[in-house]
């Protein structure tokens, strides 16, 4: 396997297999065809079309539209078209997550393509002249990848939250992490990604954070969802990455992220531009 696989893994798609979801005339996401078809039992809500998916014009207030929508996502978890309710509220956007249409619960996001925004950070120690790299065990009990390796501290943005108010949350949900400490996080750009899976459509963007960390810090888990931190040299999480499947997907851009900045690769290295270009996949900001 090859960092390049790991890229890939998380940029498989074929728009051909949706229909384009709009507000306003505005393109905010991607529908697949077969759940398409289900949104025409609610003609007055969702005008469905072979190409498009329009939210009716009548429709026209942030509230009013929530509202409904909410309301018929309801009877789609009923009908078991929608696995889960996750209770937090994403924006509809066709830009920044400032501007929303509308709200909806993020576990609906991928079955209508809509663009999501995480955060995740990279807690770091120095031993000496070598960088290592603090791991997160998901827990077992978690709904999606269960047991996989995650980046120290990641999660969604809620509407209605600031960045850095919902960075300081969780990192002390899920690694103990002060509000002072947290405080000296790097914000270190952004990565992109978009992925085709069952439900639908992930086009998302996950905002980077580095954090370096005393050497006598210990992440200790407040919410249940981390089983254990691991704590390791930077060549071993590298490996992990490129030869395992132990990494969870989008970490694992993360991570490469992270090392593609810290000197693990260079200019000289002849796949460094390719690599740096594949973590920004120009479909999350143009295809909207």
């Amino acid at each position: 396997m090859s960092f390049f696989d790991r890229i890939n893994a998380c940029n498989t798609y074929d728009l051909n297999h949706f229909r384009s979801f709009k507000v306003d005339n505005m393109r905010v996401g991607w529908i697949k065809h077969a759940f398409a078809e289900q949104l025409k039992s609610w003609p007055d809500v969702f005008e469905v079309g072979p190409v498009e998916v329009n939210l009716s014009a009548h429709l026209k207030s942030f509230e009013q539209r929530t509202e409904i929508v909410g309301e018929i996502l309801g009877e789609l978890l009923t009908k078991g078209l929608i696995a889960r309710r996750h209770g937090e509220m994403y924006p509809v956007t066709a830009s920044t997550r400032d501007e929303a249409l509308l709200l909806m619960d993020r576990a609906s996001a991928p079955y209508f393509g809509l663009r999501a925004f995480g955060q995740h950070l990279n807690g770091y120690v120095r031993d000496a002249d070598e960088i290592k790299m603090w791991l997160g065990r998901r827990a077992h009990t978690k709904w999606n990848d269960p047991n996989k390796l995650d980046n120290m501290v990641a999660g969604g943005v809620p509407y209605g939250i600031g960045l850095y108010e919902n960075l300081a949350k969780e990192c002390w949900e899920e690694a103990a992490i002060s509000t002072e400490l947290a405080e000296r996080a790097i914000s270190t750009g952004a990565i992109t990604y978009c992925a085709e899976t069952d439900k639908g459509l992930k086009p998302d963007v996950i905002y980077c954070y580095d954090l370096e960390l005393p050497r006598d810090f210990t992440p200790r888990c407040t919410d249940g969802e981390v089983e254990e931190f691991l704590l390791w040299p930077l060549d071993k999480v590298a490996q992990l990455v490129r030869d395992t499947e132990e990494v969870k997907r989008n970490c694992n851009l993360v991570i490469i992220d992270f090392l593609i900045r810290h000197g693990f690769f260079t200019p000289a290295d002849e796949d460094y531009l390719d690599l740096v270009s594949s973590l920004h996949n120009p479909a999350v900001s143009h295809a909207y």
